[in-house]
């Protein structure tokens, strides 16, 4: 056995008693957790701080240590980011001791790889906040040079607690400053109480792109923006980052007014920094209810209302629905599970022909994907894409299906008879954004040794337009590599045909919503005709989705349409079953 092979189990032990003693004698809190979120380490520091114990907190969740309106920012703000080792999630938010005091901390997540004798885990380091140092400093100063004076005393007292219910750059009232707002509004129970979550649509852009100092800027005109919305009478506060909060004595319906007038005053421009900006915010209202509620719960219920907001397309306002918590709640158990299922393999991909009009003959497929989940059984992608979409865990999802895609599409071109079939693979919105993917289809091109050229990539128009300069660099260096590129469900979108002209475009896939109204509604059907002609006049193919009779395969034919599918010539079959439809269809 070699020098270097006898010193490696020594660096491993050596980098595990290091790693050990970073543990036990850290500064700071130091936690583990496996994938569900359960505790399995806690080092003393956070114990010592916080005033529990070993057995308290081992294999209970970690979201027992945080407030009921902080649960929801780490499992949809955090928890989705560590998707893949090495991933690190910054989040600020409160923790509960032991004694259900609450202190101020920066929590780090990574995702660390699994180890011979320890599996892979999430590591949480939990640092307090030093600006809540800070203010006790200068409390204890304050009150030493106020001893010769109890007026004096009292009066630093009360300055230092209204600065710590302060936020420093908008002299807004802090997350603190609006429990004790809400709570005393609630205590009055007069009137209700209405209360605005707002978040603002893409802010990290602004500061990616001009910088904190043009973020600060901006962010200290949106809280002039909300007092002038709001009355006088109003408590308008900043919690952290890009959210604000907006409370009053308001029902249901004036709370949803005074939302759409935010979202109104938002969207006229402002200059900063010499650029002008057209800002947008997701809006979550909840209103109270019964006398049990509380300023927690009224915040919990406005944020899961503008998390929906968010996952319905931002720059809209959100009414709380109870019913919404539960769904939430079961989005982020099904979002959990779909985690799980892709690294255990419970994906499956199913594959829907494409027919030539003019021969009718299979000339491709598309790759659909589906889950097998252990407990509901065989999922369509209508289940499960809108979580993996929102999360991000759909550029996993999409990685997974392009692979699985091009390795069969390798394995069907070794055959004579199917090489010249050509694999359509779905790219969504956030995996067309990724600077990445250029590189990952190249990589997946070659680990599989398939011909470009038998690669599809379909893009929705709303993917393009999302951000049409980028989405238009990005394929055009798809077709330099060969690959091919259809515009998915056309006819839906927003893509002007000036912009349609700027993507190195191969076919236009028709949308289904107008193939089904053929001979049924004269209005689809000029739609599609036009649709026809308008790929024919760019020189590109046509290809009509959702063919489901005779009557639409024949209204095509007239159009000229050149490729179709639906379920009139085959429902999405697993690999063996499509092979198996096509010897029957052709005899062989």
């Amino acid at each position: 056995m070699s020098t270097a092979a006898l010193a490696r189990p020594r660096d491993e032990d050596d980098a595990r008693c290091g790693e050990e003693a970073l543990f036990r004698h850290a500064p700071c809190g130091y936690l583990t957790t496996d994938d569900d979120g359960t505790i399995t380490r806690v080092n003393d520091t956070f114990l010592g701080w916080a005033g529990y114990r070993h057995e308290d907190l081992l294999g209970t969740s970690v979201t027992r240590l945080l407030p009921v309106g902080d649960r929801i920012l780490y499992t949809t703000h955090c928890v989705p980011q560590l998707v893949t080792v090495g991933a690190v999630s910054e989040v600020v938010l409160e923790v509960v001791a032991a004694d259900r005091s609450r202190r101020a901390c920066l929590l780090t997540a990574t995702r660390t790889a699994a180890s011979p004798g320890r599996p892979a885990e999430v590591r949480l380091v939990v640092l307090s906040i030093p600006e809540r140092r800070a203010y006790e400093q200068q409390l204890v100063g304050a009150l030493r040079r106020a001893e010769q004076s109890e007026a004096a005393r009292v009066q630093a007292e009360e300055d230092l607690r209204r600065q710590a219910l302060r936020d420093a750059l908008t002299g807004l009232p802090n997350r603190a400053g609006l429990d004790a707002e809400v709570t005393r509004r609630l205590a009055g129970g007069d009137a209700p109480v209405g209360l605005l979550f707002v978040d603002l649509d893409h802010f990290a852009a602004v500061n990616a792109s001009l910088g904190t100092a043009a973020g600060d800027e901006l962010l200290v005109l949106v809280a002039g923006r909300l007092r002038e919305c709001a009355r006088a009478s109003a408590t308008v506060a900043r919690l952290s980052g890009d959210e604000f909060v907006v409370a009053d004595h308001l029902d249901g319906a004036a709370a949803a007014a005074l939302a759409q007038r935010v979202l109104e005053a938002l969207a006229v421009p402002v200059v900063v920094q010499g650029l002008e900006i057209v800002g947008s915010a997701s809006i979550g209202v909840a209103v109270s209810a019964t006398a049990a509620d509380t300023a927690e719960r009224l915040l919990h219920h406005a944020a899961v209302a503008v998390h929906r907001a968010k996952a319905r397309g931002r720059r809209r306002v959100e009414v709380h629905d109870p019913t919404h918590t539960d769904a939430a709640v079961d989005r982020l158990r099904l979002l959990g599970e779909l985690r799980r299922g892709i690294a255990d393999g419970e994906l499956r991909l199913h594959y829907q022909p494409r027919i030539g009009l003019a021969a009718g003959t299979m000339t491709g497929v598309e790759a659909l994907v589906r889950w097998q989940h252990p407990v509901r059984g065989l999922l369509p992608p209508g289940e499960f894409i809108d979580v993996a979409e929102e999360s991000g865990l759909v550029r996993e999802l999409g990685a997974w299906v392009l692979d699985a895609a091009v390795a069969q599409a390798a394995q069907w071109a070794r055959d004579p008879v199917r090489q010249t079939v050509e694999v359509a693979v779905n790219v969504s919105t956030r995996q067309l954004a990724d600077p990445g993917l250029v590189g990952a289809v190249t990589g997946v091109l070659v680990r599989h040794g398939l011909d470009p050229r038998l690669l599809v990539l379909e893009v929705t128009e709303t993917a393009l337009m999302t951000d049409p300069d980028a989405a238009a660099t990005a394929l055009r260096a798809l077709k330099e590599l060969g690959v091919g590129i259809a515009v998915d469900d056309f006819g839906t979108g927003y893509a002007s045909l000036t912009y349609l002209q700027r993507f190195p475009v191969d076919e236009l896939k028709i949308d289904r919503s107008f193939v089904m109204g053929l001979g049924v509604d004269d209005g689809a059907g000029a739609i599609v005709a036009t649709c026809v002609q308008l790929a024919h006049a760019m020189g590109i193919r046509a290809v009509a989705e959702g063919v489901e009779t005779e009557d639409q395969r024949l209204a095509l034919v007239a159009m000229d349409c050149d490729f179709v599918q639906g379920y009139h010539f085959a429902r999405p079959l697993t690999a063996d079953a499509l092979e198996a439809w096509a010897r029957e269809r052709t005899g062989s």
